[in-house]
């Protein structure tokens, strides 16, 4: 005989759909088992069982994407309300630099009176006349105008072209935007700027004398990065430069924003150098003010060789003025292996003023010194006679005694070319 079947309890007995009094009956008897609640999802007709504990797990997770979602809408209202994007580059780029420790920012500076009027009687006393991008422009319309030049075939020359009045009404809220900015993303119209064949005209349309100082930086870091060489030299000397010695002169200082485009302007260093700082020193009225502050970019940066020799070679050749000797001291410090030919026209720039009647200034003597302290060995044997004898005429009761004893130690590049191996 088979085994007798125990007989199930109905409440056990799987029905498709149970009533209320099944369900009653079944939750007064115990089960020895401890079954965990499952959750049934139904998915593309197939039925797949969850335990409760991954299924909290999913509950979790979309309460919290659901609260990110509404927190970044509501972000995104604010930032738009109050017109500052979020740009993550940007915004990454911007916590670092405008942080409250940043060591790359110039120090207060407390300039001497005394040295200004010294300064004051190398200046040129009938400087030329400081172009703007405006005046640029206008020149160019002029010629068009009464058909002096009817082409223009210089590639840094602003090709004229009509432009749409669609195009300058859309560069005019650009210009309102720049104007009042601070931080987060900037119109994509700006951005283009650098990649049109016109970009100066359009350039001018949005007033660049009118943008805000973070503006400017931002400026500078898109027309830097795209622009060519001889290019981002045209923006440097037309719009950047003036921008900088407006502020110097206006707040006797440089905005942070500003001095961080000035720093930012070194990414094309040959621009930097033809566009702001030979232009500065030819203008012959540079104060020391702005020579200092331009002067702690050049010496807290890298700047290829080439381009500082290239720099030191133009100053020492041009007119002095009280910030060739700032500018040069500096790049003396560097510490560059230069050319023959560089070190060449330097000693000649100091042996020109031994027939000078003025007072040379002690920012003379120290960029005189700073040369003869790295360069000693560079000079030839005639080249130290005839600074030892300059030393004679222009002489600084504390600085000369030291440039006279750094002259008389040192071994010069024709005797160390002689001398048997």
């Amino acid at each position: 005989m088979g085994k007798t079947k125990k007989k199930v309890p109905k409440c056990f007995v799987a029905k498709p759909y149970t009533n209320l009094a099944d369900q009653i009956t079944g939750d007064q008897i115990v089960s020895n088992k401890k079954k965990e609640p499952k959750i049934r999802l139904r998915q593309d007709e197939s039925e797949e069982v969850i335990s409760s504990q991954l299924s909290k797990r999913i509950l979790d997770q979309v309460r919290e994407q659901k609260q990110e979602i509404t927190d970044n809408d509501a972000t995104e209202k604010n930032l738009i309300s109050l017109g500052s994007g979020s740009d993550s580059e940007e915004d990454e780029e911007d916590k670092s630099m405008f942080g409250e420790d940043d060591k790359d920012y110039y120090e207060q500076l407390e300039i001497n009176v005394e040295d200004e009027k010294a300064l004051e009687m190398f200046m040129s006393k009938n400087p030329e006349t400081r172009l703007t991008l405006g005046d640029m422009i206008m020149e160019k319309i002029t010629e068009k105008q009464t058909e002096i030049q009817t082409q223009f075939t210089d590639a840094e020359s602003l090709q004229l072209q009509d432009v749409d009045p669609r195009v300058v009404q859309m560069y005019k809220g650009v210009k309102q935007v720049l104007s009042t900015y601070r931080s987060g993303k900037l119109p994509k119209a700006f951005k283009l700027i650098p990649k049109l064949r016109n970009w100066e005209q359009i350039l001018y349309i949005t007033e660049p004398s009118t943008w805000s100082a973070a503006a400017m930086y931002q400026g500078v870091r898109i027309f830097a990065s795209n622009l060519k060489e001889n290019m981002a030299q045209r923006f440097y000397n037309l719009v950047l430069l003036p921008r900088i010695r407006d502020d110097i002169d206006e707040y006797k200082k440089l905005n942070f924003h500003l001095y961080q485009a000035l720093k930012k302007s070194l990414f094309k260093p040959g621009a930097f150098m033809k566009g702001i700082l030979i232009p500065l020193c030819e203008s012959g009225t540079c104060t020391l003010r702005e020579a200092i502050i331009i002067g702690s970019i050049v010496g807290k940066n890298s700047i290829p060789m080439l381009h500082s020799a290239a720099a030191i070679l133009k100053l020492a050749e041009m007119d002095y003025n009280g910030a060739t000797s700032i500018f040069l001291r500096i790049l003396f410090d560097k510490k560059y292996a230069l050319p023959y030919r560089v070190v060449d026209a330097v000693v000649f720039h100091f042996l020109g003023f031994e027939h000078d009647p003025r007072e040379m200034p002690v920012l003379w003597h120290q960029s005189f010194l700073t040369f003869v302290q790295r360069y000693k060995t560079d000079i030839s044997s005639e080249q130290k006679k005839a600074l030892l004898k300059l030393l004679r005429s222009k002489s600084h009761p504390i600085i000369t005694p030291d440039i006279r004893r750094e002259l008389e130690s040192s071994t010069c590049r024709d005797i160390e070319m002689s001398e048997p191996l």
